[in-house]
């Protein structure tokens, strides 16, 4: 996690009116706000390849897909995500205390850097539980084609799959599958690229 854009602690209108008024994303946590870092293109093409892939399975029904212009927010604990891809069934729930933002995702998924990877597996991950609504928490790996998926059971705890090249992620929240070696298809390039962020040449 980056180190916060406002030192100050704020609360979370005083965050809506900053982010609305902001040319650069910010996520809210603990009262403070914190810079959306850009990097590679790398994370960026499997979030789209995600978003691809998930375009068959959902079809014309309830649920769809959103890329990572949208923010999450968790009424429970006041805290605004971003996450790098999200996928809603329905209509969109909110809470008056952010317009902007929605609170009933059933599939949350990020794609992991060097610099966002603990972040990502424990601290945002601690903050999505709270939503009641959501089904699937997938980690999406850079480095190599891995990808992790969480689902929440009937009971609310979570069962755990280490997805590799012939497996195939299906979702619980949304009638929806991704082929993981059709998700790396072509990476490989910018994987041997040396200005990657952390992805060795």
């Amino acid at each position: 996690m980056a180190e916060p854009a406002c030192k100050r602690h704020m609360t979370y209108a005083e965050y809506v009116a900053a982010e609305a008024a902001s040319d650069v994303r910010h996520e809210f946590v603990d009262g403070e706000m914190f810079a959306m870092s850009g990097g590679h293109p790398l994370p960026g093409l499997l979030a789209a390849r995600f978003i691809v892939a998930l375009g068959p399975s959902l079809g014309q029904g309830p649920c769809r897909s959103y890329c990572s212009d949208t923010r999450i927010f968790v009424p429970d604990l006041a805290v605004g995500l971003y996450p790098d891809l999200s996928v809603i069934c329905g209509q969109f729930e909110q809470d008056s205390r952010d317009p902007q933002g929605v609170t009933n995702p059933t599939v949350v998924v990020e794609v992991l850097s060097p610099t966002t990877e603990l972040w990502d597996r424990n601290g945002k991950f601690d903050r999505y539980r709270h939503l009641a609504c959501l089904r699937d928490y997938v980690l999406v790996t850079q480095e190599r084609n891995r990808v992790e998926h969480f689902a929440r059971n009937d009971d609310g705890s979570w069962t755990y799959r280490d997805l590799r090249d012939g497996d195939v992620l299906r979702l619980t929240g949304a009638p929806a599958e991704v082929a993981i070696t059709g998700l790396y298809d072509g990476v490989v390039e910018l994987r041997q690229d040396p200005g990657a962020e952390g992805v060795p040449a």
